[in-house]
């Protein structure tokens, strides 16, 4: 009795080793997300700022009578009701001892003034439920209207 352990000279697995992976790299994929993900890293505070804006002078187009507090905004951020300085914390409590229970006041800021402490007087002024009315300066009229 003989056995064979070659089943007639034919190899019993064709493939010797790693079988063939039939799956996709990502490896390179990462990489080039990362690297895409640093560069936009990099240039997203440039985008912030490319823009220039200058804000146009309006037309006016009706003028009100109504008596408001004033509260003015210099250049340098310096605040000002009514011609005396004022803290940006104690604003609206100087507006209800100055003037009363006021709804609204007027909010002027100089041209070159930056955003900051106008968006900073307007949310303070919000959350003590005062409306505010922007002052604008109006359009200069070159030629008389027809």
């Amino acid at each position: 009795m003989a056995f064979s352990t070659n089943s007639g000279g034919m190899p019993r697995h064709r493939f010797r080793g790693v079988p063939t992976l039939s799956e996709m790299n990502v490896v390179p994929l990462v990489d080039v997300v990362l690297v895409l993900l640093i560069i936009f890293m990099l240039t997203a505070h440039v985008m912030e700022f490319g823009l220039e804006v200058e804000v146009p002078k309006v037309r006016q187009v009706a003028t009100t009578t109504e008596e408001l507090p004033v509260v003015t905004i210099t250049s340098n951020g310096e605040l000002y009701l009514n011609e005396k300085p004022v803290n940006i914390h104690a604003l609206p409590t100087e507006i209800q001892q100055r003037f009363g229970p006021s709804k609204a006041v007027y909010v002027r800021a100089d041209k070159s003034t930056i955003w900051e402490p106008i968006a900073q007087v307007i949310g303070v002024l919000g959350e003590a439920k005062i409306d505010v009315r922007v002052v604008t300066q109006p359009e200069e009229e070159t030629a008389p209207r027809r």
